[in-house]
C-alpha cells in the first residue's frame, strides 16, 4: 500500500487511453487501452475514432488501475491529466473524465504537459532525474533535445527541436511506402532484424558543419527512402524491405544519438535520458547504449511499457507537482492541442 499521497494520472492525447497511480515516486498501477487496431485500416490515427474510443475505454481503464492498486476513488489525493498537446477531441474526453473524478473525490486537479509526462516516466524506473540532465524526446509527433533541471519547478530549456517530420513520423510514412503495416515504427523495427543496416547510404539530415547542431529534420530522409523504393519498382524488381528498414533505422538512430551526445558534451552533462515511443526502437536503444558507454555518459531509458503513451507518466508528473506544493489547475482549465513545452504543469484557460 502507498505511504504517501496517491495521485491518479489520465492520458488521452492520441490513441491510447491510460490510467496510472503513483505515490511518492512509486508506481502502484498502470492500465492502458489502445484503439490502434481501429486506425490501422486508415494508415494513421483518425481523431473522431480516437475520441469515441476514449469515451468507451475511460471508465474500464480507471477501474482497472484502481483495482490493481487495491484502491477506491475516495482513496485518491489528487488527479493529474494531460491537457496538451494532442488531438483536441481526445484531450477533452480525458479532461472531462478527470474533472469528474477529482470533483467526486474532492481532490485537486493538475493539468500536465504530455511531453513532460514522457520525461517523468523515467523516474518511475530510475528514481529522481539528475540536475541537470539532457533529455532526448523521440515520439510520433515530436523530436526534441532538452536541458532539464528540476522538472516541475524550473523552465524546460529547448536545445533543439524538429523543423519538419519527427522521427516517429518518418518511420510511419516510410513504412507505408515499403508496404509495411501501421503503426510503422514497430513494423520497421521487426523488418530491420533481417536486414543490413549498411546496405543503403541514406542521408543524415542537418549533420553538416554549418547546420544547427541540435536541430532535427527527417522529411528529407523520408523522401530519400521513398525515391530509393521507387527505383526498384520502376525496374520491376522486388524491394529489399529488410535492408531498407535496417538502413533507415540506422540513419535515424545515428542522427539522434550523435546530436544527443554532442549536447551532453557541450553542456557538461553526465546523464542522457531517452524517452518517447521511438525510445522503444531496438536500434535507437542499442546505439545510445554503445555511444554513451564510449563517452562515459550515463544512459537512462524507461522500460518499453512506459515509452509509449500511458497514464503512469502523467501520474508521475502529478506526484512531483503535489510534492513540490504546486498550485492545482483552475476550475476553468481547458485543453491546448498545440501547447509548447515550457513547464511540466499545463493549465490553459477557456477563452472568454
Amino acid at each position: 500500500m502507498a505511504t504517501g499521497r496517491i495521485v491518479l494520472g489520465i492520458e488521452s492525447s492520441c490513441d491510447e487511453t491510460g490510467a496510472g497511480i503513483v505515490s511518492d515516486g512509486r508506481l502502484l498501477a498502470h492500465a492502458v487501452a489502445s484503439s490502434m487496431d481501429e486506425h490501422a485500416r486508415f494508415g494513421g490515427v483518425v481523431p473522431e475514432i480516437a475520441a469515441r474510443a476514449h469515451l468507451q475505454a475511460f471508465t474500464p481503464v480507471v477501474r482497472e488501475a484502481l483495482d490493481q492498486a487495491g484502491l477506491r476513488p475516495s482513496d485518491l489525493d489528487a488527479v493529474a491529466v494531460t491537457t496538451g498537446p494532442g488531438l483536441s477531441g481526445a484531450l477533452q474526453v480525458g479532461l472531462a473524465g478527470a474533472k469528474t473524478l477529482a470533483y467526486a473525490a474532492g481532490v485537486p486537479l493538475y493539468g500536465v504537459h504530455h511531453l513532460a509526462g514522457h520525461v517523468a516516466a523515467d523516474t518511475l524506473e530510475h528514481g529522481p532525474l539528475p540536475d541537470p540532465c539532457v533529455v532526448l524526446i523521440v515520439s510520433g509527433g515530436h523530436t526534441s533535445l532538452l536541458l532539464v533541471r528540476d522538472l516541475v519547478r524550473d523552465p524546460i530549456v529547448h536545445l533543439g527541436d524538429t523543423v519538419d517530420d519527427a522521427a516517429g513520423e518518418c518511420f510511419d510514412k516510410v513504412a507505408r511506402v515499403f508496404g509495411l503495416p501501421y503503426p510503422g515504427g514497430p513494423a520497421m523495427d521487426r523488418a530491420a532484424r533481417e536486414g543490413d543496416r549498411c546496405a543503403v547510404a541514406f542521408p543524415r539530415p542537418l549533420s553538416g558543419p554549418h547546420d544547427d547542431p541540435y536541430a532535427f529534420s527527417f522529411s528529407g530522409l523520408k523522401t530519400a527512402a521513398a525515391r530509393w523504393a521507387e527505383r526498384y519498382r520502376l525496374r520491376g524488381e522486388e524491394l529489399p524491405v529488410a535492408d531498407g528498414a535496417a538502413s533507415l533505422q540506422e540513419a535515424v538512430a545515428d542522427v539522434l544519438t550523435r546530436k544527443a551526445l554532442a549536447a551532453c558534451r557541450a553542456h557538461g552533462v553526465g546523464t542522457l535520458v531517452v524517452v518517447g515511443g521511438v525510445a522503444a526502437n531496438s536500434r535507437v536503444r542499442a546505439l545510445a547504449e554503445e555511444r554513451c558507454a564510449a563517452a562515459g555518459v550515463r544512459l537512462r531509458v524507461p522500460p518499453m511499457t512506459l515509452c509509449t503513451d500511458n497514464g503512469a507518466m502523467i501520474a508521475a508528473v502529478g506526484d512531483l507537482l503535489v510534492r513540490a506544493g504546486a498550485r492545482p489547475a483552475p476550475l476553468d482549465v481547458s485543453v491546448d492541442p498545440s501547447a509548447p513545452l515550457e513547464y511540466a504543469a499545463l493549465h490553459p484557460r477557456r477563452a472568454g
